[in-house]
């Protein structure tokens, strides 16, 4: 997982001291700020440190991790929302780790070295029950949901010569299933699976897809699987500079792999969106924001209702294509794990849940 600031919190925000703030990696937080508006801050006593652990840079969750560590931050000193300001969680700095994906944020999650991060809705199941790719594991029963976010598509990159038309002709190829513990690694063996084939069909490779591209620029690699809300900037890249394309991941061999992991859905990656690229019919999964039951309850409802304050509809729907789908309308879509017992009080509150 990427640098970790900080300790083991036991579910509570990291207090962080000015004076280690202002002379450490910290700086950055002030390097956007306005010479009166940092003057400010650095009255301030106090602040509180929340992470969210992403993806790697070339997929969807560390862009979309940043835009949402802006809308529930308010550093000390900053001007309140009621000023004009920020409508964040006030004295709360949100900052976005990049990490392995969906497993190793439910890793860290557990063990409390971060406290939320982003996670696929089947890995999200599965670390809470104990089944699929964490079925040799203990379960996480502890783990809890704020919100789903917005759909993941998964897709499988080859080169515009590779000859790779469907996912059964990955055999004997030179293929990458991202980095051991992601959650493209978990679903590209359940795709593997139901269309016959095995790791050990391929030549397998497990590196990140900004990797991945550069080699299949080199002729190294025949083709990459990753999932990720679209457009994902290293399927941008590898279509515009390396006129890749995309597999379609169709046929009844999916429709069994749907029926007997109801996680997936069908999908279709839209034409237009990458450059040359066809519409392709795909699979999907949910991408949702996960802390522990151990978070405090306070903190959980006021992240939750910062990420839905209105004010910051612009902000998720100017950022990033996926942003737009940041809904409330779907925010509890695909919950196979218990709300966190803070976010389940703000949707009562705003009357999205049955209850008091």
């Amino acid at each position: 997982m990427g640098t970790r600031c900080g300790g083991s919190t036991g579910g509570q925000s990291v207090p962080i001291d000015r004076r280690r703030l202002l002379t450490t990696g910290g700086g950055l937080v002030l390097a956007g700020l306005a010479p009166g508006l940092a003057a400010r801050f650095a009255d301030a006593q106090e602040m509180r440190l929340f992470r969210i652990g992403t993806g790697g840079i070339a997929g969807t969750y560390y862009p979309i991790g940043g835009l949402i560590a802006a809308v529930i931050s308010q550093p000390p000193g900053a001007r309140t929302c009621e000023e004009g300001g920020s409508c964040g969680v006030p004295g709360l700095v949100a900052i976005v780790q990049s990490s392995n994906g969906s497993v190793a944020n439910v890793e860290g999650i557990a063990d409390g070295q971060i406290e939320s991060g982003f996670v696929q809705s089947d890995v999200a199941y599965g670390a809470y029950t104990g089944t699929g790719a964490f079925a040799d594991r203990e379960p996480i029963p502890g783990l809890r949901a704020l919100a789903s976010l917005y759909v993941e598509s998964m897709q499988l990159v080859t080169r515009a010569d590779s000859g790779i038309e469907s996912v059964a002709d990955l055999r004997g190829r030179r293929v990458s299933l991202d980095s051991r513990g992601s959650g493209t690694q978990i679903d590209a063996l359940l795709v593997l699976e139901a269309f016959g084939l095995d790791v050990a069909d391929l030549q397998a490779l497990y590196v990140k897809p900004e990797q991945s591209i550069r080699l299949l620029a080199t002729g190294e690699l025949d083709a990459y699987f990753i999932v990720a809300g679209y457009p994902t900037p290293s399927v941008l890249e590898a279509t515009t500079e390396l006129g890749a394309r995309l597999v379609p991941i169709d046929g009844p061999e999916v429709d069994v792999l749907i029926e007997r992991y109801p996680f997936f859905s069908r999908d279709r990656i839209p034409a237009g969106l990458y450059a040359g690229v066809p519409p392709t019919p795909t699979m999907a999964v949910l991408a949702q924001w996960l802390v522990h039951e151990r978070l405090d309850e306070e903190l959980a409802h006021d992240v939750t209702a910062a990420l839905w304050h209105p004010i910051h509809r612009a902000v998720l729907d100017a950022g990033h294509a996926k942003g737009r789908e940041i809904t409330l309308d779907t925010a509890l879509d695909g919950l196979g794990i218990p709300l966190h017992p803070g976010a389940e009080r703000f949707y009562r509150e705003i009357g999205r849940l049955a209850g008091d």
